[in-house]
């Protein structure tokens, strides 16, 4: 066994030696052994074995397994030492990078914070080398290795690779890397598919509109839309949001949500009532889906179900109410006031008015004439309703600005004015005869883009009350022109979700995805497959797609 005096002397014959050094098999020999030597031996082999071994093929295997020998030592310096040195293994020996890199994948799960940012150095120096060779083992270890593993690469992936300067990924090694993370979505967590496609999101290749594409076919396929909708299971109920969530930033107008719209409106709405909390809080998970089917429909496409639009009408109406019977519309007071659920009103009214788009003739179609005459009367009825409320809602905050909108009272009567405002101005396109669907509204929970409005969508100063001559549908809504001149009518009771304001955003912990993992063992060292059983478990628990 070498003494560190020997060492030396190996190192220098080697070093004088040059491009010849691999005559010199005695002295690297001599360098091996001293991986089974003391401390100092030690820290010397960690950095000599590297130095050299690009001469020495021939006992290349020896090498290899005395330096990851080194990495496993309980001396932490020298661990330290071994593992920084690891990339050097590959420089002039590329195909050793899918085995280093497996293995300083393994090594993410060290509890020391300084071993840990030389394991993560060491791996983007061999992303520098050969990305695709180091996504190769990375993946061989997501694919197959232990579960603490699995979850420290891909959270490598995730937060690390995106540091790397863009000409590390070209195209092929971006084609790689979507295959890889196919077969890893075939067997995935919740979280573990978000990271998936926040990595997937951030490469090149996926900000084209075929990019964009495939990210939405990745969703689809994740989602199961193929299957049917479980609204009282709470894993089916959070695997769907949370696609519909990860699918919404690629929708656009040559992105279509056809898909997604067509689920939502055939199997989802229809059991609103139905469906289970999958946080098990106070959230109101109806009006979550609701806004997340509301912003789907604004990039959907003509769909061939035309039941589809007549199931999200039918809901609509559930939550747009008959004058209460007796009441004349105008002088009235009701005996039994329905409530008005602006929320879900807002949500329902714009995904119909969305849909509505592609099919221009539901309402309008000749034997839907009872239909229609029914709908304007319920539309009457709302937006009366609204407008008292709106003028409520601006009386309220009226004068207030800086800290007086803060509170928490205030900010919720701005978001309900948005929303009364918002289901005012639908109700106006829809009242046309025939109805139309040109207005352009920002839904309440989302930020105001700003854009400049067609003249259709202008409106006039002020509060104008829908009222029509007759009850006849042919007949044209015309503004009432004597407002003060009548008693005003006194609307129903209204309702604002107390979350109104509060608009889910991706990792918002109001709206987390509770997921975990389970538990999963393999080898220290060794690149190549394993064989394993994974189950099929929850979305939110074991790993499993649908």
């Amino acid at each position: 066994m070498a003494t560190v005096e020997q060492l030396y002397k190996d190192f220098g014959v080697l070093a004088d030696a040059k491009d010849k050094a691999g005559e010199h098999e005695k002295e690297y020999l001599s360098i091996l052994s001293a991986v089974k030597g003391g401390t100092n031996e030690k820290r010397l082999a960690a950095q000599f074995i590297p130095r050299f071994f690009k001469y020495f093929s021939s006992i290349s295997e020896q090498a290899i397994d005395g330096q990851l020998d080194l990495c496993e030592d309980e001396d932490v310096s020298i661990r330290r030492q071994a593992i920084k040195e690891l990339p050097n293994l590959c420089k002039g020996s590329l195909e050793n990078i899918p085995r280093i890199a497996d293995v300083l994948t393994q090594l993410l799960q060290t509890e020391d914070s300084a071993e840990l940012s030389i394991v993560t150095t060491s791996l983007l120096t061999l992303f520098k080398l050969d990305a695709k060779g180091t996504l190769g083992g990375l993946f061989s270890q997501i694919l197959s290795g232990d579960e603490t593993v699995r979850e420290k690469a891909i959270k490598f992936m995730s937060t690390k690779m995106k540091t790397l300067p863009s000409e590390t990924f070209n195209k092929d090694v971006e084609d790689y890397l979507l295959q890889k993370a196919k077969e890893v979505l075939n067997d995935v967590t919740g979280d573990e598919f978000v990271s998936f496609m926040k990595i997937l999101s951030g490469l090149t290749s996926m900000q084209t509109v075929t990019g964009r594409q495939q990210l939405v076919d990745i969703v689809v396929e994740q989602a199961d839309l193929e299957s049917e909708f479980q609204p009282a299971d709470a894993d089916s109920v959070d695997r769907l949001m949370q696609c519909i969530r990860q699918a919404l930033p690629f929708f656009s107008k040559n992105v279509a949500s056809t898909k997604f719209v067509s689920y939502m409106s055939s199997q989802v709405v229809p059991s609103l009532s139905s469906l289970v909390n999958p946080l098990e809080d106070d959230s109101d998970v109806q009006l979550e889906m609701l806004r997340l089917f509301a912003e789907l429909s604004n990039f959907t496409g003509e769909l061939q179900d035309s039941s589809c639009i007549e199931k999200v009408f039918d809901k609509l109406l559930e939550y747009m109410p008959l004058p209460p019977e007796g009441e004349d519309g105008e002088n009235d007071q009701p005996s039994d006031e329905p409530k008005l659920q602006f929320s879900y009103v807002e949500c329902l009214m714009f995904s119909f008015h969305q849909i509505g788009k592609k099919q221009s003739d539901f309402l309008t179609a000749e034997e839907n004439a009872e239909r229609l005459k029914d709908f304007r009367t319920r539309l009457q009825y709302f937006a009366r309703g609204c407008q008292m409320y709106m003028k409520q809602l601006r009386l309220a905050v009226q004068g207030k600005k800086g800290e007086e909108l803060k509170s928490e009272e205030n900010k919720i009567k701005v978001v309900a004015l948005k929303i009364t405002s918002n289901i005012n101005t639908l109700i106006k396109d829809l009242f046309h005869n025939p109805p139309s669907y040109k207005s352009v509204i920002t839904l309440s929970w989302k930020p105001v883009q700003k854009q400049t409005p067609e003249p259709t969508a202008q409106k006039r100063p002020g509060i104008t009350p829908i009222t029509f001559e007759d009850s006849t549908p042919s007949k044209k809504p015309t503004p009432s022109k004597q407002r003060g001149a009548r008693q005003m009518y006194q609307p129903p009771s209204g309702k604002f979700s107390a979350k109104a304001g509060a608009a889910p955003t991706f990792g918002d912990p109001d709206y987390g995805s509770g997921f975990s993992g389970g538990n999963r063992r393999g080898a220290w060292r060794g690149g190549g497959n394993r064989n394993r059983n994974r189950g099929r478990g929850g979305w939110r628990g074991s790993r499993g797609r649908y």
